[in-house]
């Protein structure tokens, strides 16, 4: 993506089913759980680098001894910090005496983060200061075992007000106005009453308070917790948790907008936000790794026993599509194949462009995440030639001379790579005045592959959001090289709303394809549908979610895709540059052809899968025609 952009975190859950002794005489260590969560986090560090944090749990701990353990780090490299501070204990302890290391009862009753139970979070901040507060797990302390609650997730809540001010009805007053800690606390508040009800049944049953503590563990009901806790929720959500006494879980929002997956079997269970971390971590097949089924929460008591129970009821699952496009890792067979899809189904559009022209045409993308859908299009262009071989070939066949048959061979797609990131220029720091001279050599490009004054240039991008690096690096530096016509193609359709749902796209002026509409309306003579639509959102501001209606779609009815792209074309172009430059965008029928699993569009079509987006689309462009550089919620 030309323009990047922050996104979702990630989770990183292992419960270990045997005893530390087990994994130190299979595997040759006691800290196989601390080496697989290393792994599981590294293997997704792409979902989070503005911090992370662990949290461990033991089980069976004599009072007294400490049995939670927490570190979080907001170090360039945190995943690395943290197992290195981690480490470091461990390595103090080979140096006391290296036949400690050996001894899993020993390191767990003397050494942190030995436990069964293991949380790992990667954080990508959407909002706000970024300080070691915001990064996950959280913790909710209590002198009681089961009272206790370690959180971490990916997930983003759109009615925050409304769940403060549930929080405030049950005389609680939250230290800061975050849905980290709304979360934290709705599910802490009714963790406490489930221990409070059967601590009373107990106690008139007759048991003492020792032996209660050890009942309430065992019979604690985490699904009813879940059920009344995530009642009023509304946005997309991962979440996994710990509480004190070793129960866990890992939920997933009702309409699936955000990812989970788990492996069991009889030493292990194990989640995490993407398919493959899964599979390399563990060497797993992919047909062994399960999805965590929207409105489900997959539950695992301190006993081992796993179980997977509604805690929402399901809704028309609208799994996040940008997570294909562009934000898990390619790694996973699926996600690999649907990209290569989204470049595929361009083929017939970039080819009706450029008139069919090969010769005279050279592809290329932006690196890097276009790579994928780069090789799809690059499929579809040989599947086009070969049929276009094949027919010239069948129709000349009576008369085909040795140099027309040469002629015809010939022809080939003409694939380069013309676009080189040069990271390190993102590392300067300059004043304002020279900065955008800097933002135009973030890339470089190929010199002597285009031919000046001839060639087109087919550039495909994953999306494009703003088309500030577009305008600012990528359209100069090819026009440098001298082609007729630039071509820019997105393997996914206009963004046009803002998300609310973990990833960091809540500002509409951000959006080049609002941009757009704006000044269509303008030119046109149109520009009173703008103060009418803020009327409209202006008298739904205080109206409950479930009432609210996107009346931003307005804004773009009147024009076609192809005239917003032409004027994005438009926007994006530097006045100082030679070439025409235009601008193809994939349609939302490709993109549901190409993820059919994966149908949450709304930042394409407007179309949110929960009550709560509309309200926050209406904010977001109130914001923006109040002039307001606000975030559209909490």
């Amino acid at each position: 993506m030309s323009d990047s952009i922050k996104h979702e975190c990630g989770i990183a859950f292992i419960r270990l089913l045997k005893p530390l002794s087990f994994y130190q005489e299979k595997y040759g260590t006691s800290l196989y759980g601390l080496n697989k969560l290393y792994l599981l986090m590294e293997k997704q560090h792409n979902r989070g680098q503005d911090g992370a944090g662990i949290a461990t749990i033991k089980l069976d701990i004599k009072p007294g001894n400490r049995y939670i353990s927490r570190y979080r780090s907001m170090e360039k490299n945190a995943v690395q910090d943290i197992f290195s501070y981690v480490m470091k204990k461990f390595a103090d302890v080979e140096k006391q005496d290296p036949a400690l290391l050996n001894d899993p009862t020993w390191l767990k009753e003397n050494v942190s983060f030995t436990g069964e139970v293991l949380l790992g979070h990667l954080r990508y901040g959407t909002h706000g200061k970024n300080s070691i507060e915001a990064c996950h797990p959280f913790l909710r302390q209590n002198n009681w075992m089961t009272r206790n609650l370690v959180i971490a997730g990916n997930f983003n809540m759109t009615n925050v007000d409304e769940l403060l001010q549930q929080l405030y009805d049950l005389g609680q007053h939250p230290k800061e106005r975050a849905d980290t800690v709304t979360v934290l606390e709705k599910i802490g508040h009714f963790l406490d009453d489930e221990n409070q009800l059967l601590f009373d049944k107990f106690k008139r049953e007759g048991y003492d308070n020792a032996e209660i503590s050890q009942l309430i563990g065992n019979h604690l009901n985490v699904g009813k917790i879940l059920k009344k806790s995530a009642k009023s929720w509304d946005g997309g959500y991962t979440i996994a948790g710990i509480l004190g006494h070793g129960d866990a879980f890992i939920l997933r929002d009702p309409a699936g907008i955000r990812p989970a997956y788990y492996y069991q079997d009889d030493e292990i269970v194990v989640a995490a936000s993407e398919r493959p971390a899964l599979q390399t971590a563990f060497n797993i097949k992919i047909g062994d790794v399960k999805e965590i089924q929207p409105g489900h929460a997959l539950i695992i008591k301190k006993d081992g026993t796993v179980t997977e129970e509604i805690f929402r009821e399901p809704v028309e699952k609208k799994a996040c599509s940008f997570e294909r496009i562009y934000f898990s890792r390619g790694s996973d067979a699926d996600i690999y194949r649907e990209r290569k899809k989204l470049g595929d189904l361009l083929t017939s559009k970039i080819l009706d462009r450029v008139d069919h022209d090969l010769e005279h045409t050279v592809f290329s993308y932006i690196p890097n995440t276009a790579e994928v859908a780069f090789y799809g299009l690059v499929e579809g262009l040989h599947s086009y030639n070969r049929k276009k071989q094949r027919d010239a070939l069948v129709h000349s066949r009576n008369n085909l001379t040795d140099e027309e048959l040469d002629r015809i061979l010939k022809i080939t797609p003409r694939v380069e790579k013309l676009a080189i990131k040069d990271v390190k220029m993102r590392t300067f720091i300059t004043q304002d005045a020279d900065r955008s001279d800097m933002v135009a050599h973030v890339y470089d490009t190929t010199y002597g592959l285009v031919k000046r004054g001839v060639d087109t240039i087919v550039a495909l991008d994953d999306s494009i959001v703003r088309g500030t690096t577009l305008k600012q690096s990528i359209l100069r530096i090819f026009d440098r090289l001298g082609p007729v016509k630039i071509i820019i193609v997105s393997s996914a359709p206009q963004i046009r709303y803002p998300d609310c749902y973990g990833i960091d796209m809540s500002r509409m002026g951000e959006f080049v394809a609002f941009d757009a509409a704006i000044q269509l309306l303008k030119e046109r003579g149109m520009q009173q549908l703008i103060d009418d639509v803020y009327t409209k959102c202006l008298a739904q501001a205080d109206a409950p979610k479930e009432e609210v209606i996107n009346h931003v779609k307005e804004l773009y009815a009147p024009f076609s895709p192809e005239e917003i792209s032409a004027k994005i074309a438009e926007i994006i172009t530097p006045k100082e540059i030679s070439a025409k430059v235009e601008v193809i965008y994939q349609s939302l029928e490709n993109l549901h052809e190409a993820c059919p699993n994966h149908l949450g569009d709304w930042y394409f079509s407007g179309n949110y899968p929960t009550p709560g987006g509309n309200k926050v689309v209406n904010r977001a462009f109130m914001n923006w025609k109040e002039g307001k550089n606000n975030r559209a919620y909490l």
